[in-house]
């Protein structure tokens, strides 16, 4: 399958889920995250903020910073993805076109070269591989930042045996999912 039928085809699965389930899974994948050592030794999270049917991140973030953690959120500047350090869920706004939320501002940059990051996505292959929104921005910015820890939060019907590998696609070393 193209990954544009696959974009569809998760879309159409994702929009197919209850608020009820989004929430009770995204916590399921929360507790899992929070047991993992890469989670416990980070001092920082670089981590998406939830749009439309995605795994709610917000439960993380608040965790994150209880556990006395740093968190940064992406930002779309000039075409390119930075993170930017997150002190309250006040400093956000729509974005425009997409709509997800994002800094209001452009710094600061976080700056934490060893940050967790969690990835989105729309599948997951059990090399880490992902089809994403189409943007390119986390495959840019990871090939930019190299040696991140990298996780993958997503329900189980996101995962897929196999995912075709472009050449600028860069794998997530762990994918977590609420089965």
């Amino acid at each position: 399958m193209d990954k544009k039928a696959l974009r569809r085809e998760m879309g159409e699965k994702k929009r197919a889920m209850t608020a009820a389930d989004i929430e009770s899974k995204s916590a399921v994948l929360a507790r899992k995250l929070f047991e993992l050592p890469v989670y416990r030794r980070a001092a920082s999270v670089y981590v998406y903020i939830a749009f439309n049917q995605e795994v709610r991140t917000r439960p993380i973030i608040e965790r994150a910073w209880a556990d006395g953690k740093r968190v940064a959120t992406p930002k779309i500047v000039d075409g390119a993805m930075r993170f930017i350090w997150l002190d309250s869920f006040d400093a956000l706004v729509p974005q425009v076109p997409f709509g997800f939320p994002e800094p209001v501002g452009d710094v600061p940059v976080a700056d934490d070269d060893s940050a967790l990051v969690i990835v989105p996505g729309l599948a997951f292959d059990p090399r880490g591989y992902r089809v994403g929104y189409g943007g390119g921005y986390y495959d840019g910015w990871l090939t930019a930042h190299p040696g991140h820890p990298t996780v993958a939060l997503c329900f189980d019907f996101q995962r897929v045996a196999a995912l075709e590998a472009d050449a600028h696609d860069v794998p997530v070393e762990l994918v977590i999912s609420d089965d």
